[in-house]
């Protein structure tokens, strides 16, 4: 079983920065590749970005490549998302999510999310 809980969200104008932080429970983190997701209003979920369980492997949505960066830290259970040159069409709602099996950017595989936290970015 795994918990996890995001944190970071907040108002920002364009160009600007976040960190998005997603804290695990479970003594079993290492195992999971993780994931970050998000969901703009009014838009199904989309994938952002995932890391695989080593932090050797990385893959981004075309609509971040070059702005976004995931991270993890396995002694910590914490995975990050930092996000630079941000515009307004990143308003969403950030999930984070862990998937046992897969590095994957398939929603329906990951097997743990967390409540989400709010990104909003000003024009």
């Amino acid at each position: 079983q795994v918990q996890l809980v995001e944190s970071g969200g907040g108002l920002v104008q364009t160009g600007g920065s976040l960190r998005l932080s997603c804290a695990a429970s479970g003594r079993t983190f290492s195992r999971y590749a993780m994931g970050w997701f998000r969901q703009a209003p009014g838009k199904e979920r989309e994938f952002v970005a995932v890391l695989s369980r080593d932090g050797s492997f990385t893959s981004y949505a075309d609509s971040v490549k070059g702005r976004f960066t995931i991270s993890r830290d396995n002694i910590k259970s914490s995975v990050y998302l930092d996000m630079n040159s941000l515009k307004p069409e990143d308003t969403a709602v950030y999930y984070c999510a862990a998937n046992l099996l897969h590095t994957s950017n398939r929603e329906g595989e990951y097997d743990y999310w967390g409540q989400g936290t709010q990104v909003t970015v000003s024009s």
